[in-house]
């Protein structure tokens, strides 16, 4: 078998830029797949993928003309079935083997084998190994089918009958295995060695290929066409820094995103200079960086502070010796755009925001939640409430006013035009209807976290805002029944459960997670009465798997989550103190003891945590009771101080007596009162071990 590498291009008009970086490695992916499946390639070949604008491509090295023959057992049927009593072959039999290509004299040589319960007929065949261009052709189907397309197209053909579905027209088909052409056909195109390059600067067209090694290098030299999707945008990359160190300026903006979707629409990428009005400036930068971000694909130029300048940096996907058109024309076409966001801005600021609060009353939020001006109500009560637990009436006033606010911005013009800006916004107008740094930082902040890793609000007010908007969302949909299920989360709810528990914990804020939640859900009167338990068990599930992701082991968040504590800031804190108990040579042992007195009291008639001392007979549990009197005051002492890992420390100390009580003590003695005093004494024990975690939950 001869190896060589393969080359397989797809040549087609502009495909969806922001699907480009995904189709590309999709494409090469499956294709590569596919053929090591045939045993076409191998563990030594290296599979290198190839998406521009126009092309879809996938260079495979080390691939067989055919792959190996492969010995192949088939199951027939059962013996029973296929041989007679007289040991014959059956017509079943023969017919089954008649369609495998074999005939009767197959038969002696079947073999027999258990399967399952009934013995069975097999047969042992060799199957030649595919061509490369069987395989191929296999490969090359099952990739465009499994393409992640976002749309499908309808196309006819050259010949005026014949139509095909694709995500855009295709006009031609490479397959080279060295400098070979694989005979395979795809969507109507039949294979060859010719490509094209560039749409208006390739020196040459067609471009023909001498083999598969020569792709990238022959596109780029007669086709103008940087091939790789990763080689395109490092240079991209390199020319932006390049140009913003010409004009003396910080850095391009950085956006992976818009990098990714501007890389998909160019093929030989030429970054130009360009600027507008200083005017301009006077518009908040994330209105004009977005405008020319999601609009035009530009990138723009901050200073060292991180201030818009009034540069900014095109991709263009042409070469000219003089772009002092293409600079020219990027320059008018932004003009407007910028010119419509300080329409906007200026028109937006004749009004205030208090005077827009009316007007969310008529914007539907939810149709069994209500408005958005009801919606705004229930989060000013929550706000109030929780400004007058974090800072008492006057940061309540703060948190209401913000709370009032925090949506009004949705009635401007700007964030009608831009959704992305709303919060931004608001702190804009907020600042300049003359509302203090406190309210409008809130106003933006109310959002936050937004996303994972995103920053927590900067102030209290920020933060009592945020935690009402997030609460207020939550209960509500859950109220009405709208709890994500599986992959689907239409409304974000598990991200403002994370936002929820990301606040408490972060901020160490001195609010019980139960009360606020019940406070949030008596805001609905269509709540079902379960709706307070579920809402909590929704948050500590996000809450642990959090903690997870974060490095915890799963019995270390399940021993302190285990207790549902109600002060999230201290979990960090359990968390830590668990850890070093675990460590601890006496952890194994009053673990499983801990486990041992649970199951205990879960059996034993209702027994409360009171002990008689004069009901104590065995030196044991005489000590037991000795050292839990002498340790458990301590230990809850630290507890109480925050000081956890010195609380389970302390508790260590109890291991001795306990496995001794154990060893020595019969709980469940016939007489009444010995019985219910040591049940009495387990249940002390009980409550001074698991202050910090469900201990048990350690045990192996």
């Amino acid at each position: 078998m001869a190896h060589q590498n393969l080359l397989v291009e797809l040549f087609v008009e502009e495909l969806p830029p922001k699907a480009l970086k995904k189709i590309g490695q999709a494409f090469a992916g499956v294709l590569f797949d596919q053929l090591k499946a045939q045993g076409l390639a191998s563990g030594e070949s290296e599979l290198t993928s190839f998406a521009s604008p126009r092309r879809l491509a996938a260079h495979v090295t080390v691939v067989a003309s055919q792959g190996a023959d492969k010995a192949v057992s088939q199951k027939l049927m059962p013996v029973s079935v296929g041989i007679d009593a007289s040991g014959n072959a059956t017509p079943a039999l023969l017919k089954k083997l008649q369609s495998l290509g074999a005939d009767a004299s197959a038969v002696p040589g079947l073999k027999r084998a258990m399967d399952g319960k009934a013995e069975a007929l097999f047969y042992d065949s060799t199957v030649k190994g595919a061509t490369l261009a069987e395989g191929l052709q296999k490969a090359l189907n099952e990739s465009l089918a499994k393409l992640p397309i976002p749309k499908v197209m309808t196309y006819q053909l050259a010949d005026g009958w014949s139509d095909v579905k694709f995500v855009r027209p295709a006009h031609g088909l490479v397959a080279l295995h060295g400098s070979e052409v694989v005979a395979i056909e795809a969507l109507g195109l039949k294979a060859g060695n010719t490509t094209h390059g560039h749409r208006f600067e390739a020196p040459a067209d067609p471009v023909r290929l001498k083999d598969a090694d020569s792709y990238a290098s022959a596109l780029e030299k007669d086709g103008a066409v940087i091939a790789s999707f990763e080689a395109r945008r490092a240079e991209i990359v390199r020319q932006l820094a390049d140009a913003a160190a010409k004009v003396g300026i910080a850095r391009a903006i950085e956006d992976e995103a818009l990098l990714d979707e501007v890389t998909a629409l160019v093929e030989r990428p030429n970054v130009l200079v360009c600027e507008f009005e200083k005017e301009f400036l006077e518009v908040p930068q994330e209105c004009l960086i977005l405008t020319m971000k999601a609009n035009q694909k530009y990138f723009p130029l901050l200073d060292g502070q991180g201030k818009l300048t009034n540069k900014f940096l095109v991709v263009s996907n042409i070469r000219p010796a003089d772009a002092s058109a293409v600079v020219g024309g990027n320059e008018r076409v932004v003009r407007p755009r910028l010119a419509d966001a300080k329409f906007f801005f200026d028109q937006d600021r004749k009004k205030t925001l208090v005077s827009r609060v009316e007007g969310l009353a008529k914007v539907v939020y939810h149709n069994k939640l209500g408005t958005q001006g009801e919606r705004v109500e229930r989060v000013r009560k929550l706000a109030q409430a929780i400004g007058v637990k974090l800072g008492g009436e006057a940061l309540a006033k703060q948190a209401d006013q913000a709370a009032q606010l925090a949506k009004a911005d949705l009635l401007t013009d700007m964030v009608g035009e831009f959704p992305e800006l709303q919060g931004i916004m608001g702190r804009y107008y907020a600042l300049n209807d003359g509302l203090g740094h406190e309210v409008a930082d809130a106003i933006e902040d109310h959002y936050k976290p937004r996303f994972a890793g995103d920053e927590l609000p900067r102030n209290q007010v920020g933060v009592a805002t945020a935690l009402a908007d997030k609460l207020e969302t939550i209960a509500g949909l859950f109220a009405i029944g709208q709890l994500p299920t599986g992959d689907k989360d239409p409304f974000a709810l598990r991200r403002h459960a994370l936002g929820i528990v990301r606040m408490l914990m972060e901020k160490d804020l001195p609010l019980a997670l139960d009360e606020l939640l019940g406070q949030a859900v008596a805001l609905f009167p269509q709540a079902d009465p379960k709706t307070g338990a579920l809402l909590s068990e929704f948050i500590y599930e996000r809450l642990a798997g959090s903690l997870r992701e974060q490095g915890y082991s799963a019995q270390e968040v399940d021993a302190v989550l285990a207790l549902r504590p109600q002060r999230l800031g201290d979990v960090a804190k359990r968390l830590a103190a668990v850890r070093a108990f675990a460590a601890l040579p006496e952890a194994p042992a009053l673990a499983a003891a801990n486990k041992r007195i649970g199951n205990i009291l879960k059996k034993a008639e209702k027994a409360d945590a009171h002990v008689s001392e004069g009901l104590l007979k065995e030196e044991a549990e005489k000590a037991l009771y000795a050292m839990t009197r002498k340790v458990a005051p301590q230990a809850g002492a630290q507890f109480e101080a925050g000081d956890f890992t010195g609380s389970l420390q302390t508790l260590a100390a109890l291991r001795e007596t306990v496995d001794a009580f154990f060893d020595g003590v019969m709980v469940n003695a016939e007489e009444a009162d010995l019985r219910l005093n040591r049940l009495g004494l387990l249940a002390t024990l009980h409550q001074a071990m698991n202050r910090v975690a469900d201990l048990s939950r350690l045990a192996a």
